[in-house]
């Protein structure tokens, strides 16, 4: 889960960098949205097939990642915003609608590497894990206010940790002694509880605990619900994930069009069409090379999908 291999720039090789342009199927001229830039691999990619009319609108909450937006292209605007503000400042930008949108739903080598961020579970740190560190929750606040029952849903949906309610109940227990504070006494709290391979079972723990502090499925869902109005017809979107919740959401969508309960029609007992078509039948998978060469794709699944 945790597994990366970094590019030159400290951020994550871009996986399926490849699949996922020829997916967008690129005009020249044409205006596409990078949701998540980080190191800028796919967005470089992008611009490589955009002549100077193109335009690439690029958005992420991390302040770090300005760092690599490249000097001197007026192709390119940077967002610092997280993507679930997508239609607001596509129009705040003068570009209501686009051509393409690209969404690389993994979390990034640079902040797992960067050990104040809490992300990783190989550091000692504080229990951070906040994409956009503006924001005032954090995992040590999840940890110290949430009752068992919220802990425990976050573990068993966001993680899938086997004995989730038996870890609510030590967290709820332990934080009575000693509040959480550092990566090293949370894992020490919880050895009792510990099931399997010890790192795996806390890369759950964890992949729980961001996503909660970050509302990851939140901000996917109302990204995804806009994507309707702002690509053209015949504009794709693609969206790279790298767990079964945030895949499920994208295929339901995809189908869809929607996550609005879908009423039956009386008369003909169909449901309306998605203003979708998907482009990607089955998940577009990495192959072995690109597996061999950068373990932490093992898990992503590609889906393109085209504005009708």
């Amino acid at each position: 889960m945790e597994q990366s291999t970094k590019s030159p720039g400290g951020y994550h090789v871009p996986v399926m960098l490849h699949e996922a342009i020829d997916g967008l199927n690129i005009k020249p001229g044409g205006v596409y949205v990078d949701c998540t830039f980080g190191g800028g691999g796919h967005s470089k990619a992008i611009l490589e097939q955009l002549d100077e009319t193109g335009k690439l609108i690029v958005f992420d909450q991390d302040p770090a990642a300005q760092k690599n937006v490249p000097a001197g292209d007026d192709r390119i605007i940077f967002v610092p915003q997280n993507f679930r503000h997508l239609q607001r400042f596509l129009r705040l930008y003068k570009y209501p609608q686009v051509d393409g949108i690209l969404a690389d739903l993994g979390v990034s080598s640079h902040q797992f590497d960067e050990p104040a961020r809490g992300f990783s579970t190989r550091f000692d740190a504080a229990l951070d894990m906040r994409m956009d560190t503006k924001q005032k929750v954090t995992a040590a606040a999840v940890l110290q206010t949430y009752t068992e029952t919220q802990l425990h849903k976050i573990f068993e949906k966001y993680g899938e940790v086997t004995n989730s309610k038996t870890l609510a109940k030590t967290i709820v227990a332990q934080r009575m002694i000693a509040p959480f504070t550092t990566i090293s006494r949370f894992k020490q709290s919880l050895q009792q509880v510990v099931k399997g391979n010890p790192n795996k079972y806390f890369a759950q723990v964890f992949q729980a605990l961001r996503i909660e502090v970050n509302d990851e499925m939140g901000a996917l869902r109302e990204m995804l619900s806009q994507t309707i109005s702002v690509l053209k017809t015949g504009g794709r979107i693609a969206v790279i994930t790298f767990h079964s919740l945030e895949d499920r959401e994208v295929k339901s969508f995809f189908k869809q069009g929607t996550f609005e309960e879908q009423e039956t029609d009386d008369v003909f007992g169909t449901k309306p069409e998605s203003p979708l078509k998907v482009i990607s039948k089955k998940p577009i998978v990495p192959g072995a090379n690109e597996i061999k060469n950068n373990p932490r794709s093992r898990s992503a699944k590609l889906r393109v999908a085209e504005k009708k």
